[in-house]
């Protein structure tokens, strides 16, 4: 029985794979770098994200994407805006209400998650919020021991091959959605324990229906 949820937000719980491939677009022409399309960015994401930067930019510092995507972010979100994935609020009501322990953990930076969060109304839903998380397997462990949760009563779900390995490397029950940063065909080769295809798969596995 799984008892708590550790979410990634990002192509998860945030629709915003196109809002963040137009922050991406004005960094790459920042350096000069031709735009990628979805696909291409879909096919080349690699996690902690500097190492996917670095294949368009080398040695881009972490510092200097930062203080980039701090400006390009929310430009981006003026052309296409985010909003909650169509049925997360849904399912995360759900998973409240049956006493779901449920915990963010996100390489989003603060500002931009925590606004975020607002909007769609998610307030007072997770317990936690770990932000500016670049090492995912890191901040598992250290939510593991905190917590003191049991590994098989634990699931993180994620969207791409980081947070996969990331759980599997903690020993956690792993589960991937197909409407983020990566596409199922890629998801299916780590192969984590779920592939969920819409949020009431989710909800079935969690709730034991």
């Amino acid at each position: 029985m799984i008892k708590n949820i550790i979410f990634d937000w990002s192509g998860v719980i945030n629709d915003n794979v196109l809002t963040g491939l137009t922050a991406i677009n004005y960094i790459l022409k920042h350096f000069g770098v031709k735009e990628i399309t979805v696909e291409e960015m879909k096919r080349e994401w690699i996690q902690p994200y500097p190492l996917f930067y670095e294949k368009f930019v080398p040695n881009l510092t972490l510092e200097k994407e930062q203080e980039l995507y701090k400006i390009a972010y929310p430009e981006a979100k003026k052309i296409i805006p985010t909003r909650c994935y169509p049925g997360m609020n849904v399912a995360l009501k759900k998973f409240k209400d049956a006493d779901i322990n449920m915990i963010i953990i996100s390489s989003d930076l603060p500002d931009h998650l925590f606004g975020e969060m607002e909007n769609y109304g998610l307030n007072g839903i997770f317990s936690e919020v770990y932000s500016d998380v670049v090492d995912k397997k890191k901040g598992l462990e250290e939510i593991l021991t905190k917590h003191q949760f049991a590994h098989d009563e634990t699931i993180f779900i994620g969207d791409t091959h980081h947070e996969v390995d990331s759980g599997k490397s903690v020993g956690m029950i792993t589960g991937a959605v197909t409407w983020g940063f990566q596409n199922e065909e890629d998801l299916k080769k780590i192969n984590p324990d779920y592939i969920f295809h819409t949020p009431l798969e989710l909800e079935n596995v969690i709730l034991g229906k």
